[in-house]
């Protein structure tokens, strides 16, 4: 792998797990981002849970799966995102209306898409799942 792009690189290997139907995988190098979009997957149901296992090289997570996993991806490029431009983004990563989420980075931390819109802010996408 590259490691050019983290988060994209950590989406695909969850995709791919979830494709094979593995219960757990392992994603190095772990960042506080990737932990942060992984506990936004989790409190939405997507994710069992997530352990960071330090090993000295940038750490790794360890996913665990449960099987509601369509689709997942990283956002490339950035997209700068304000609040009436959503539903315009919901169209073109998600299949359908409230059917999975955006994750999105904004000045109050990491959060879906829905969390965005109910508190009025706009910010980065970073990746999608459904």
């Amino acid at each position: 792998m590259s490691r050019l792009n983290p988060i994209a690189d950590g989406m695909s290997t969850l995709k791919n797990a979830a494709d094979k139907g593995r219960p757990e995988c392992v994603i190095e190098p772990a960042s506080k981002l990737l932990g942060s979009m992984f506990r936004i997957m989790q409190d939405s149901g997507y994710l069992t849970g997530f352990d960071y296992i330090d090993d000295g090289r940038g750490g790794q997570f360890v996913v665990h799966l449960n099987g509601r996993i369509n689709k997942c991806g990283a956002i490339c490029p950035r997209y700068s995102v304000q609040l009436d431009e959503l539903e315009y983004f919901e169209e073109q990563f998600l299949p359908a209306k409230n059917f999975g989420m955006l994750i999105i980075s904004t000045s109050r931390g990491v959060m879906s898409h829905e969390q965005a819109r109910k508190g009025g802010i706009g910010g980065e996408l970073l990746g999608y799942v459904y």
